[in-house]
């Protein structure tokens, strides 16, 4: 991905670590899926922390001392932000009755307060709606390559573009309305609604990816690749199985690996947001 030496977002507000309080509202994206890889990892009991509303514990957690990559991490989050604002806000002209107010995103080490509770390493990167913004922690980069096998820099520019796509549901009204139906709802049917809010976020990615190489000329040849094996990676059918169980569909918060990579795809192929309508799709 070419990134160096271009703009970065005014967007990013930098934080060392924090403390107190506990999640109770925030769209996991990836991060609640990390949730568990780092639990059944570690041996870690997350069953009370973990789900596509978010979560976090009230442990703080000792994530290492910075690197001397984090400025360069810091530059590099900053510029697919900015990315994803010049997108976003094209395709918002384009598509959208209404101007694209973009997200702050809190990057931080260690731990840190949210309106939807605490952030730290074991939450992942999460999308806040209360405050709208994007929690991000520092070493969660080299947790994608080391733990997931998720490397590559597009792998990561993916990440933060999931996280964006919640915030776009946000903007757009979608967020509000699908949690207020999943807290009235049973939880095998809350699970298979927060699939769907996934799988759109996912394909909202592939939007912004070819929204920025279309503006810029940002992918480089083996970026779609990456994207494509980090969504394999956090598939829900992957992860249990790495984690030595069976494979079940009733659990799934965020969508198989196959129809993480379809719907990804889907809008990196399509540019059209009203193709990734997943909630009236028949066949995900």
């Amino acid at each position: 991905m070419k990134w160096q030496g271009r703009r970065v977002s005014r967007n990013i507000e930098r934080r060392s670590g924090g403390g107190g309080g506990r999640a109770i509202g925030g769209i996991g994206g990836i991060g609640g899926v990390l949730i568990l890889l780092l639990g059944w990892y570690f041996g870690v009991d997350v069953s009370g922390i973990v789900g596509s509303t978010g979560g976090s514990s009230t442990q703080q957690v000792d994530t290492g001392q910075i690197t001397e990559a984090d400025p360069e991490v810091e530059q590099f989050v900053g510029v697919v932000l900015a990315d994803t604002e010049d997108v976003w806000a094209a395709i918002f002209n384009a598509q959208v009755d209404g101007a694209y107010v973009p997200p702050k995103l809190v990057l931080f080490d260690g731990i840190t307060r949210s309106a939807c509770g605490n952030a730290s390493a074991q939450t992942g990167p999460f999308y806040c709606p209360s405050d709208q913004d994007v929690y991000l922690d520092t070493a969660f980069f080299r947790t994608m390559q080391q733990q997931l096998g998720a490397g590559g820099d597009f792998a990561a520019a993916y990440v933060i573009a999931h996280e964006v796509g919640h915030h776009v549901q946000d903007e757009l009204g979608i967020l509000g309305q699908t949690n207020s139906m999943r807290a009235r709802m049973s939880e095998a049917d809350s699970n298979a609604l927060s699939v769907r809010i996934e799988l759109q976020a996912d394909c909202y990615a592939g939007i912004w990816a070819q929204g920025t190489q279309a503006m810029n000329g940002t992918l480089e040849p083996g970026d779609i690749d990456e994207a494509m094996n980090a969504a394999a990676r956090i598939g829900d059918d992957a992860l249990q199985r790495n984690a030595g169980q069976a494979v079940s569909p009733d659990n799934f918060t965020h969508g198989t690996s196959a129809q993480r990579q379809r719907w990804f795809m889907r809008g990196y192929q399509s540019g059209n947001m009203t193709d990734c309508d997943t909630f009236s799709a028949t066949q995900l």
